[in-house]
């Protein structure tokens, strides 16, 4: 895709989707349901992100990077 072409608007937008698809999945699993659009579990989920955010750190722009470890389980101390 080329992310050069969209506005600053368009990639936080965009960048905002793939946020609310990654929080709609974990409620599911936390919930004990099926995650609907399998973002952790979708390579192509997270590229996308990847690219967004190289875009967006190319023009300055300033955002909350997502947190991919957030609500995954964590390793026994």
């Amino acid at each position: 895709m080329n992310y050069q072409a969209f506005t600053n608007d368009s990639l936080t937008m965009m960048y905002a989707a793939v946020r609310g698809a990654l929080a709609a999945d974990d409620a599911a699993e936390r919930q004990g349901g099926e995650p609907m659009f399998k973002v952790r579990d979708t390579p192509e989920w997270k590229k996308h992100a990847a690219d967004l955010e190289s875009e967006m750190l190319r023009r300055g722009m300033v955002f909350e990077i997502i947190d991919w470890a957030e609500g995954q389980g964590s390793l026994p101390l």
